[in-house]
């Protein structure tokens, strides 16, 4: 890891508005939402929420490297399922089972972080505060001392999560490029934002069922992947004996699990994407030349903020729309 290191790339480049400049129309454009910055404190609803957000985020970050990536994923998760209203968070109630419990999201972690989060605004500002605003601040301020833009707040949670939502709304690990671009393009998201979110795959870990396949029975003849560098398929093998274990987890950048920066591109470039979604990316032409583009850490870094505000625009819920919930695991 011998560049800065930039591991909380996560929760501040959560929830903002509007759709990047100059981005390529898409099927579902976003348009600008009832979000503005420092909402809290502008209102006078609860001046201290953000400051007490940004507080909790960076003392568990900074105990914890891996905490980052654990809530970039849950934003991911959840702004692809319904939008970024955290129907993610919320338990199984009764027979119905919420979005939690689908199988993407059996592995995602740092729940209880919002949870400490939550438990200490309402101890000064009782219900005021959205669990989807929550999730939209900024742990990846942590290491820049200063947030990289105006964060956007002001939505409100949703009332539905349902484990049904999930199937053909959340891009898997297995997914071919005409999937991903399916996928992102519903949500308003273009060819760049995907190359771009793929890339937060720089930081965090997988486990090995999420790539297995790859490695021991790609076509269903005991073979791997010919896309796959081989001896990063030897070297995956080493990590991951088949059949899979479920405790094993590999980084999927095998340069730098903890920094965020681009050698996810470089690891690309030479046939080391992790998932067969990251081997995607270099199916198409168009995409294959922006994960040349991005190995520029300066092209990385712009385009990645411009789409993780696109993403946190996704069908948020502003005024009347929803509620502000008590506990974030359960609507009101």
């Amino acid at each position: 890891m011998k560049m800065r290191s930039f591991l909380s790339i996560t929760l501040l480049l959560l929830a903002f508005l509007v759709a990047a400049a100059g981005a390529k129309k898409s099927k579902a454009p976003i348009k600008p939402v009832g979000l503005i910055p420092n909402y809290y404190k502008v209102t006078g609803t609860c001046k201290q929420a953000e400051q007490l957000v940004r507080q909790v985020v960076r003392e568990k970050v900074r105990n914890d490297p891996t905490l980052g990536a654990k809530l970039l994923r849950v934003h991911y998760h959840d702004c692809f399922v319904k939008g970024c209203d955290a129907s993610i968070l919320l338990n199984t109630v009764g027979t119905n089972q919420s979005e939690k419990d689908a199988r993407p999201n059996l592995s995602l972690g740092g729940f209880e972080v919002i949870d400490e989060i939550k438990t200490r605004i309402e101890k000064v500002c009782t219900q005021k505060v959205s669990c989807a605003d929550i999730l939209a601040r900024d742990a990846v301020s942590f290491p820049f001392k200063e947030p990289l833009w105006d964060v956007l707040t002001g939505r409100k949670d949703g009332r539905v999560s349902l484990i049904s939502n999930v199937n053909g709304n959340l891009p898997s690990a297995f997914s071919n490029f005409s999937t991903l671009q399916t996928i992102y393009s519903n949500k308003g998201l273009d060819i760049n934002d995907l190359v771009a979110l793929s890339g937060a795959h720089t930081i965090g870990v997988s486990h090995c069922g999420a790539f297995s396949r790859r490695l021991y029975n790609f076509t269903g003849k005991g073979d791997a992947d010919p896309s796959l560098d081989p001896a990063y398929a030897e070297f995956l093998r080493k990590q991951c004996p088949n059949p899979a274990s479920l405790a094993t987890v590999v980084g999927m950048d095998p340069n730098s699990t903890l920094t965020f920066d681009t050698h996810y591109f470089a690891a690309l470039k030479k046939r080391q994407g992790l998932f067969q979604s990251d081997a995607a990316l270099l199916t198409d032409a168009t995409s294959a030349g922006i994960v040349r583009r991005f190995q520029s850490r300066e092209a990385f870094f712009k385009q990645f903020a411009k789409s993780m505000v696109k993403m946190g625009a996704i069908e948020v819920l502003v005024g009347d729309a929803g509620e502000i919930r008590k506990d974030c695991r359960f609507i009101n």
